[in-house]
């Protein structure tokens, strides 16, 4: 974005300001800097003023005197002596306005001597006080002379030392003190920034003065050299020599002057793509280095490689120190941190760290947050990145001499290198950094690998010999071509990344239907992009990374742009570019969108890109006016070596009546070809109901873009963390919603409604991105920072604070009881009730050993707390312990604004409306304690049982096995590894004993630390002689909805008659009193039953219930089939029941007599009679006892597997058996009615069904 407003002529530069001490006021310590007073006075900070700006100021970029002046000396004056090193220092800055348009600035900050007598003897006043101060704290002092001589590195020296050396007297030392001369201009080019302030800072130190007074070269840089319009290049004159930029055209990739090499050579690729990787998730980055240019480079080298994307939230590459306290901001940012080069990484203090990502840039260290999902083909992406690196003889991994602590790496090299691959793999040749970059690849890659680089360092030296023939042609020296080319050839390959993987995005843009106004008042409820079909587009590595990026705050204002800039005309430019890019690759690829594959494309357009460039620099477009001496009073212009001249004011103030560069009298040659170019670069803007829309985009997802840059007083601090508070809060409120839309919308479907449109993938990205608002939270305010989790640190003091009480005796109860169970109406036995206990959640959590970290047990807190649907309730006991709040948080902090607090722990309430599985379904390894209740007849001398039982539970990630129950013990606890959701029970029991009669109601089971409750009913006897004869059954279980709940609906409807089948279960009941139901009704439960396994198939498999339940469960398909055999069974005599096992039986002996009689009616019906004939025999001969209902439960099952079922219907409706033992009325009769059976049964054939293995157990088909 260029700075200026609609009436910004396109001038190079908007101002030039000096900063440094000023005299009048004499010395000012600095205290917001945040330095000791321990610190030797030539140490201490102290604060510099703005002493001059030309011109005063412009309308289209007002001068920001607060701004400026701290980020041209972010650390204030600093003070030296002849002793110390006293080179000029570059560095670039920018200045981020409200509306989130930017201003850059370039300044070199350099050292003069100080004339001023009174700040000598201040400074020597400071030294006795200091020394004074010293010698009362500290032992007494040694020879003063000695430690004065010991100048040189203060690392190596101890602290008493450390405090004498350096010290100023005035007698015998020179005293120096940092100046800056700076350039604030609209458009980022800083190599020729930097080449105009070294040459007029040189033309002050050379002996030589410069051929014409420095106000001529400043007169021209601010009022005669343009700003190059797009697509050409510029040569203006500097004291010294001629200075070149030159400017991207509009379907280029935007203007980017940083060079990229350096952020390459200082992090090593590895580390580039992991902190590229942070930025696009838009996790909090801290780039700590104590070169303000690092911060800056790296800073905005990261952000220009996102292209199309742009970083949407809080961006100050140079913190000042007096804004230290931003580092709290509950919000993403990107921020740079000057560290003195004294301190180690483990003396910074920092307020969060359970997102952030930390980059030690000197040190070529990388800290990465939990769970960073890989970029997607990262290996291939860095091999492509690697190859253009070497092309350029910078090798992968960085190079370490560039940073400052080689000897501090060497001693790292050895100790962590083995434990830390973090550290941007340090190897000695390019070899061995690709095997540590590629550990995981084989060594046949490897070996392609260096045939590659083999080639790319051919083409190195073919690059070499082109570039010097046309040297005569290129109007730069080699090494800054060489800056450009490599600039422009890692952002095409990082551009390329982005067209490949967002090819098609268009096609998921949401279109608004209604219009832009009315849009734009209700963006927030809007769906902009269909996330779930773009999702089930992509190849499946690539979803950890992409479901996360779709969320981001600059992933929506991207789409917003596109959705706002409809027609070609108005497009954002950068949106221009990628779009034809897009369309490029759409042509090239002429592949149908939805194959997906993760097919590595490289890059392919960075000739094209070379050659405009290289076009620009060979024939420059535009040479400015040369600097040329000024009306200037007699006298004046004159300077002092080594000191930089007040200039004249009168002369610098204004610039020339008509300007030459003002749009109206350019050379007609530039006119018409840049009218458009102009147009669409600048004049776009005018247009202010548009910017208006963009800007609120913009707002919308962070309340706070930029930290005003201004001295701060308390109460602008307070309101920006007022502003904090209410950002959260609307983060939160958004978050939940947009969570339980995804929920809701899912259950909805399973009851028919809407489609489906949330995977697993994503629900783990929305529960992440919980987690990280939630320490956000958590770690806005705090006063002293204790471990990386702010919550979970939190939790800890909690916990402490409860074991306190409770050894003092005052507080007794951890947990609370529902009391809803004691209001139970039925006497039935029930499970003693799980205690509600924020603290015996801690502790499930302390005890699971896979996890390490605290912000990994915060999560997993978390994650077990929405589980229980307990997350906003733990929270608000965790938050009524005051005294700790109070004790752990600042006042601003948003968990002491009462009302904020409520209202966000109102929304988290709201996820109680749904059921996740977050806990169970992601910590699949865990070992979980289960609780058993099995609950028999208390009617039906349950006592008396004499045989010994046993029980095998199953569900979705695996079984138990058997279990042996002690006899006579109907309640115990086991551990074993997570079952995920239970989905059956077995059980049964040896028949020893006089009375192995066994009549059980039903069986409980709990998990103890998730709380989930399954209730499997049988209401059979388990029994040789009794019912249907079994000894062992298999129950389907349900998950029981939580206490509360269960309760009122118990009041409702008494328990155990949920639906008809159950009645049959009942122990008195024999089959042939049981409820009629008519043959309608018979055909509407086929039909749901079949209805259920359609819907199933039809989820994505990561959301599947459980199968069995549908085949099984009350209303499954085996009760629907045994309702239609039903249908019409003659009752037999009295006190004999009869059961379908048997007529399926007599059918079986009469196919079977019929073979050997060789009377076959066709071959077709012959394999089906076989086919019934062997799976019948099967079942009949499996070694477990179950009864005949059991074996016509396996019968159905193994049907539905092997899709025959509806073959065995038209076969047993045929058969002579049926007549005989159905009356006329029975549904199996009546062949419309069969034939409608046989359809509906047919629809299950195009599904795979895979039977739980209990179902199936001892039978092999």
């Amino acid at each position: 974005m260029s700075g200026g407003g609609p009436s910004a002529p396109g001038r190079f530069a908007d101002y030039f300001v000096i900063c440094g001490l000023d005299t009048e006021t004499g010395l000012e310590p600095d205290e917001l800097s945040g330095e000791n007073f321990e610190q030797t006075p030539l140490r201490r900070t102290f604060k510099s003023k703005v002493l001059a700006r030309y011109p005063e100021n412009v309308e289209w970029n007002p001068f920001d005197q607060d701004a400026v002046g701290m980020l041209c000396m972010p650390k204030g004056l600093a003070f030296k002596t002849q002793a110390d090193c006293r080179e000029p220092q570059f560095h670039s800055f920018i200045i981020t306005r409200e509306d989130g348009s930017r201003t850059f600035g370039f300044s070199l900050t350099f050292f003069e001597e100080v004339t001023s007598k009174q700040i000598c003897s201040a400074m020597q006043t400071l030294y006795h006080m200091h020394n004074a101060e010293y010698d009362i704290l500290h032992t007494p002092p040694t020879n003063d002379k000695e430690s004065c001589s010991s100048t040189g590195d203060c690392n190596g020296t101890s602290v008493s030392k450390l405090q004498r050396f350096n010290s100023y007297d005035i007698s015998r030392d020179t005293l120096y003190v940092s100046k800056c001369i700076c350039l604030i201009t609209p458009m980022s080019f800083m190599k020729a920034c930097k080449k105009v302030l070294e040459q007029l800072h040189q033309a002050v130190t050379s002996p030589q003065p410069p051929p014409l007074p420095l106000e001529s070269y400043i007169y021209n840089i601010l009022y005669e050299v343009p700003l190059p319009p797009a697509g050409r290049s510029l040569k203006f004159s500097g004291v010294y020599g001629p200075i070149i930029c030159q400017r991207p055209s509009t379907s280029e990739l935007p203007l980017f002057d940083f060079p990229v090499k350096e952020v390459f050579e200082l992090l090593g690729v590895e580390n580039v793509v992991q902190l590229f990787t942070c930025a696009l998730l838009e996790f909090q980055i801290l780039l700590y280095s104590q070169h303000y240019q690092r911060l800056m480079t790296v800073a905005e080298t990261i952000t220009a490689l996102m292209f199309p994307f742009q970083w949407q939230h809080v961006y100050v590459p140079i913190l000042p120190a007096s804004l230290l306290h931003f580092l709290d901001a509950p919000v993403p940012y990107l921020m740079g941190l000057h560290s003195n080069g004294l301190d180690d990484r483990s003396k910074l203090e920092l307020p969060q760290e359970a997102n952030l990502c930390f980059v030690d840039v000197d040190n070529h260290f990388i800290e990465l947050p939990e769970d960073l999902p890989q970029f997607p083909n990262k290996l291939e992406f860095i091999q492509e990145i690697s190859e253009i690196l070497m092309a350029f003889g910078i090798p992968p991994e960085g190079n370490l001499h560039c940073s400052e602590s080689a000897s501090k790496m060497k001693s790292l090299r050895a100790c962590d290198l083995v434990s830390d691959k973090r550290n941007g793999n340090i190897a000695g040749s390019p070899l061995n950094s690709y095997e540590l970059l590629k550990e995981n690849e084989t060594i046949a890659r490897l070996q392609a690998l260096v045939k590659r680089t083999g080639v790319s360092l051919e083409k190195l030296e073919v690059r070499e010999e082109t570039s010097s023939k046309k040297d005569l042609k290129i109007q730069c020296d080699e090494e800054e071509f060489k800056i450009y080319q490599l600039n422009i050839q890692i952002r095409e390959v990082f551009a390329n990344r982005f067209t490949q993987m967002f090819a098609d995005y268009e096609v998921f843009v949401i279109q608004p239907s209604q219009d832009k106004e009315s849009w734009f008042t209700n963006r927030e409820q809007m769906q902009n992009f269909d996330k779930a079909s773009f999702l089930s587009d992509q190849p499946e590595p690539y979803l950890p990374f992409l479901s996360r990026f779709l969320e981001t705050q600059m992933f929506a204002s991207f789409i917003d742009n596109k959705i706002m800039c409809h027609d070609d005309d108005d497009k954002d430019p950068v949106l221009r570019v990628f779009d034809s890019r897009v369309d490029k690759i759409r042509l090239l690829n002429v592949r149908t969108p939805t194959l997906r594959t993760s097919m590595y494309q490289k890059c392919t357009t960075i000739d094209e890109a070379e050659k405009s460039i290289e076009l620009r620099l060979a024939k420059i477009d535009h040479t400015a006016v040369h600097p040329h001496l000024l009306d200037m009073k007699i006298g004046q212009g004159k300077y002092e070596l080594g000191f930089f001249p007040k200039l004249q004011s009168d002369v610098l103030s204004t610039g020339p009546a008509s300007n030459k560069w003002t749009k109206r009298n350019a050379p007609a040659q530039w006119r018409r070809k840049d009218r458009q170019k102009q147009h669409t670069e600048h004049l776009r803007l005018d247009n202010d109901q548009r910017e208006k829309y963009i800007q609120e985009a913009r707002n919308l997802g962070s309340t706070i873009r930029q930290p005003k840059l201004s001295n701060l007083s308390p109460s602008v601090i307070a309101q920006t963390n007022w502003k904090f508070v209410e950002g959260l809060l609307k983060e939160c409120r958004n978050k939940t919603k947009r969570m339980l839309v995804e929920k809701m919308g899912r259950e909805a479907v399973e009851l028919g409604h809407g489609e489906v449109n949330i995977t697993g993938v994503e629900e783990n990205t929305l529960i992440a991105s919980l987690c990280d608002l939630l320490e956000r939270i958590w770690s806005h305010g705090l006063q002293v920072k204790q471990g990386k989790s702010a919550l979970w640190s939190h939790l800890l003091h909690y916990l402490e604070n409860r074991q306190r009480r409770t050894t003092s005796g005052s507080f007794s109860t951890s947990g609370i009881l529902l009391d809803s169970e004691r209001r139970k109406s039925d006497t039935s036995p029930a499970m003693s009730p799980l205690r509600i206990s924020l603290i015996q959640d801690m502790r499930h959590i302390q005890n699971i050993s896979e996890i390490k970290t605290d912000v990994g047990k915060a999560r997993a807190w978390v994650r077990l707390s929405m589980e229980k649907k307990l997350l906003s309730r733990h929270l608000k006991q965790l938050l009524s312990d005051h005294e700790l709040t109070k004790k752990l948080y600042k006042r601003y902090a948003f968990l002491r604004c009462d009302d904020e607090k409520e209202q966000f722990l109102y929304h988290l309430l709201s996820f109680n409306a749904v059921d996740y599985f977050c806990f169970t379904n992601v910590f699949t390894t865990i070992l979980i304690p289960y609780h058993i209740l099995i609950v028999p007849s208390k009617k039906l001398g349950g006592s008396m049982f004499t045989a010994n039982p046993w029980i095998c539970i199953s569900g979705e990630l695996g079984e138990t096995g058997v279990l042996q129950i002690p006899r006579n013990i109907l309640e115990m606890t086991f551990e074993c590894q997570n079952l995920g959701k239970l989905t059956t029970v077995q059980i049964g029991h040896d028949n020893s004993g006089l009375y192995a009669k066994w009549l059980v109601e039903y069986v409980m089971v709990r998990n103890e630390i998730t709380g989930h409750t399954y209730k499997f009913p049988c209401g059979r006897w388990l029994g040789k002689g009794m019912d249907d004869g079994s000894l062992e059954r298999i129950l389907v279980g349900e998950l029981l909805t939580s206490h509360t709940e269960a309760d009122e609906r118990q009041c409702r409807t008494p328990p155990l008659q949920q639906s008809p089948s159950m009645i049959r279960r009942f122990v008195t009941i024999s089959p042939n009193n049981k409820p009629k139901l008519n043959t309608g009704q018979i055909q509407e439960a086929i039909g749901e039953a079949v209805n259920g396994i359609v819907k199933h198939f039809h989820k994505p498999e990561k959301e599947r219930g459980s199968l069995t339940l549908l085949l099984c469960g009350e209303s499954g398909l085996v009760s629907a089939l045994e309702q239609v055999f039903q249908h019409g069974f003659k009752s037999p005599r009295l006190f004999k029941n009869v059961f379908i096992w048997d007529f399926l039986e007599k059918a079986q002996t009469y196919y079977e007599t019929l073979e050997q009689n060789e009377m076959v009616p066709e071959e077709n019906w012959q394999t089906r009679a076989r086919n019934f004939c062997r799976f019948m025999t099967a079942i009949n001969n499996t070694p477990r006892n179950i009864g005949k209902d059991g074996k016509f439960q396996m019968l159905v099952c193994l049907g539905a597997r092997d899709h025959l079922l509806h073959h065995w219907i038209a076969l047993l409706a045929d058969c002579p058996i049926t007549a005989q033992m159905y009356e006329e009325i029975a549904l199996i009769k009546d062949h419309t009615l069969v034939n409608s059976l046989i359809r509906v049964l047919q629809t299950l054939q195009e599904f795979n069904i895979t039977l739980e293995a209990s179902l199936v157990k001892g039978i092999d088909i």
